[in-house]
């Protein structure tokens, strides 16, 4: 049994979070001892580790508790997975793109800048309209 300490110690996720997964439904609400703590079984460690690194990866809640309930059937297609994890690719992507071009677009801000005074400077021009960018952001 773990208290709700070393779940968070053992899978690197605050205690608060553990406790909003426990309100979200991601994981059971644990058995309580005779002092009111919160005690977890190994399942429940493993769920959360689980849901660690699917956060990690990106996956929204959403997808996170399909993949979960996918997973309590072993002997079914996996083909659903498949497309979550396609789907949270796609979406990964799509920010990369969009990162490439806030990169882009800071880049260019800050070479034009002089380094002359504040009232001179294109950084703060730019920030100040938007019309200045290249890009839409």
């Amino acid at each position: 049994m773990y208290s709700i300490g070393d779940l968070s110690r053992r899978t690197g996720v605050k205690v608060p979070t553990i406790r909003y997964y426990e309100q979200m439904g991601l994981i059971a609400a644990p058995d309580r001892s005779e002092g009111n703590q919160r005690r977890y079984e190994r399942a429940e460690l493993e769920r959360l580790a689980f849901i660690r690194h699917a956060r990690d990866l990106g996956f929204p809640i959403e997808a996170i508790r399909e993949l979960l309930a996918l997973g309590r059937h072993p002997d079914e297609p996996c083909a659903r997975a498949d497309d979550i994890a396609r789907e949270q690719l796609v979406e990964v992507r799509a920010k990369i793109a969009r990162l490439q071009k806030l990169e882009q677009e800071l880049e260019r801000i800050a070479s034009h800048c002089g380094n002359h005074t504040v009232g001179d400077c294109y950084v703060i021009r730019a920030l100040s309209d938007h019309g200045l960018c290249d890009h839409e952001h």
